[in-house]
Formats: structure tokens, sequence, C-alpha cells
């Protein structure tokens, strides 16, 4: 299994939220390319970068930045937050150069575009499902949910050739109450796509619960930068997922 560390954006500094409130935010460092550059040198094989102020404002400031972490890294970065159009989806996997992008908005509310970039950029294109009382939620999950579940929207992506997903439970996102494992096993028995489970992951024991429910990768956040969490440990564990990836990365371009 993929150990995935996250890096969040929000004005241009590293921060997490708690449940994705605005209001609960701690910010970890005012340089969010030396946290990558620190990550990568403790073993991570991709990284998953949030922009915060693309998923909540629909646009962002942060593309420097990225831009920035895209050029210094000889690792891939994946991407998520505010890519709304097919002009985002351009400028992010053309102009900044990252390896994918994780369409959640856009997935839920225009799938036809979904289905384009899919063919487009074949292999880098991730699914981003974020539930919230079994529903999935849309918009940087400020308060807006649709009426379709987890599963609904991941079966749609699949259809149109995307074969992974980001499952984050809101309810747990930065709680380090731990992973929702069972909804996380029902999704991929169901749907049999690679799914990154992401939001409560707190220990190795539950990076552990994870792999045998059979999730790809697991996205590594709060845990890790509170040290509740030795993320070198965590990548020399599951060293074997840092090899796929790589691969993957090479084989999508």
């Amino acid at each position: 299994m993929l150990i995935i560390p996250a890096i969040d954006i929000r004005e241009g500094r590293c921060v997490r939220l708690v449940q994705g409130l605005a209001e609960n935010e701690t910010v970890y460092s005012d340089d969010p390319v030396e946290t990558a550059l620190s990550l990568m040198a403790k073993g991570a094989a991709l990284l998953h970068v949030v922009d915060l102020d693309g998923a909540m404002k629909g646009f962002s400031e942060n593309l420097p930045v990225i831009g920035e972490m895209v050029k210094k890294l000889s690792i891939p970065i994946q991407l998520g937050g505010g890519i709304r159009t097919v002009t985002d989806i351009m400028l992010r996997l053309g102009r900044l150069g990252v390896h994918r992008v994780v369409l959640g908005t856009l997935a839920a509310e225009k799938p036809e575009v979904a289905a384009w970039a899919a063919q487009e950029y074949p292999g880098r294109i991730v699914a981003g499902i974020d539930a919230r009382a079994g529903v999935v939620a849309i918009r940087g999950w400020m308060d807006e949910t649709t009426e379709r579940t987890p599963l609904e929207l991941a079966l749609e992506a699949k259809e149109v050739g995307i074969d992974t997903v980001v499952y984050t439970d809101i309810a747990r996102d930065g709680m380090l109450s731990g992973p929702n494992v069972e909804a996380t096993r029902a999704l991929i028995g169901a749907t049999g796509m690679r799914v990154i489970a992401s939001g409560g992951v707190t220990s190795i024991a539950d990076l552990k619960a994870l792999e045998e429910a059979g999730a790809y990768g697991a996205i590594v956040g709060k845990a890790m930068y509170d040290g509740l969490l030795d993320i070198e440990e965590a990548l020399r564990m599951f060293g074997g997922g840092q090899n796929k990836e790589k691969t993957d990365a090479n084989t999508a371009g």
C-alpha cells in the first residue's frame, strides 16, 4: 500500500483543517516547498497536495508555490482543490506539470468534462469523493452536498475510464479518530477501483487495517505533523507501494 503524505496549502502556507473548516486551522509551515522537500527526503514517493483556497473560493493564488514544488521535487505530485474547468485541468497537468489531478466538484457536476479528461490524460485523472453522512460533499465541503452516494459517483467515474479514487470521510478528517475502514472496504469491493483512503489516519495500526481492506493507498496528514505517526517508519514499512507508484508515474508520463 502506498503511503501518501498530504500538504494542504492555504494563503501560501502549509496548514491542516479539522473536518475542512477554515476556522479550525493549524499552520505547520510558512514554506510548503521546504515541507515537500523534507517529505521527499524521508522517502515519500508521491505527495497529495490540496489547494484549499482553490477548493473554497474556486480560484487560487497558490499555483506559483505549487509550480515551485514541481520544479524542485523528483517525485510526482497529486493535486486537488478548485479544479473545475477544462482550462484548470490543462493548466495544472500542462504548464504546472503535476502528475495527477483530483476532480471532485467537477466530476460530480460535469461528468462529461471528467470523461474528456480521462480520455485526454489517461492515468492522470483521479476522482475525489468526499462523503458526509453517506452523501457526496462538493465545493470544498462548504456545507454543500449532493444527493448522490460515494458508490454512485465512483461507478460513474469508472464508466468514463477513471480507475483511481481518493475517498475522504469528512467527519474523520483531521480528527485523529481512525479511518473509516469499513466504508473504504465496501467501496473497493463494489467498484474494483484503486481506492486511496483519506481522513482520520493516526497510527501504523490504522495503515495496516486499510492495507488489509485492500486500499491502494492512504493519505497521512495531521497525525504526521503532530508527531503521532512517524512518517519515516510508515514509509519503510509499506515500501512496496512506493516502488509501485514510481512505476505507475513513469508509465503515465
